[in-house]
């Protein structure tokens, strides 16, 4: 298979396993969505999607955030971790937003990785699943499949990022890192991974991951 090939066996299977793409962090609008990606870090969406939900009956936007104290939002989060930077993020930004935006969270990424605890990462998650703004944000699922598909070198995020936005059309990014992430959640784990189910690294992937996950599993028998 040539590169070109190989990128269209994979937005095609991306395509048939995940015709619609479910967004993994329950929000309702740009900000609480930016809290919700916020506080994903380090932990899972399942957990933050038991936490929010708590947070936001409380305070869904940043007027009424800036009312709760760092301590008060730090209690209720604490269960996804990292609870202190993460309250001091989230009522760094809910005050920033007031007195610069309006309360409005920005549509610009450089805008928002201005503001308190807020990354790369977090800032393209905002714009791309609430503005719609094309952007390829690249989590722990993204890199680790890039990698084992050929795609990049698996160096850094940055450089798997900057070889999603050069191998894949930039009209489907938006849809294609979702389908990626849930792709490697279902079919290309971390750990417990099974490559006859993995279908696109098994039929495209790297020599070398195929033969040490072979090496791996014999060693195992």
């Amino acid at each position: 298979m040539t590169k070109q090939e190989k990128v269209d066996f994979t937005i095609k299977t991306l395509d048939e396993l995940y015709p619609t793409i479910p967004i993994p962090l329950d929000h309702k609008d740009p900000y609480t969505l930016l809290v919700a990606v916020l506080l994903s870090a380090q932990s899972t969406d399942v957990r933050v999607n038991q936490i929010t939900p708590l947070l936001f009956e409380k305070a869904d936007n940043p007027f009424d955030m800036v009312k709760l104290s760092e301590e008060e939002i730090r209690e209720i989060i604490k269960p996804v971790g990292l609870s202190p930077m993460k309250s001091k993020g989230i009522y760094g930004l809910s005050k920033i937003l007031i007195e610069k935006y309006n309360g409005k969270v920005p549509r610009d990424i450089a805008l928002l990785e201005e503001l308190p605890a807020v990354g790369h990462k977090t800032a393209s998650v905002v714009v791309s699943q609430a503005f719609g703004i094309p952007a390829f944000p690249v989590d722990t699922h993204i890199h680790r499949l890039m990698y084992r598909w050929g795609f990049s070198t698996g160096k850094n995020v940055v450089q798997t990022e900057r070889d999603a936005k050069r191998l894949f059309p930039k009209e489907i990014w938006n849809k294609l890192h979702l389908q990626i992430i849930w792709y490697g959640r279902e079919y290309s784990p971390a750990r417990g991974w099974d490559l006859e189910k993995d279908i696109i690294t098994r039929t495209i992937g790297r020599k070398t991951v195929i033969n040490d996950y072979y090496k791996n599993k014999k060693s195992r028998i």
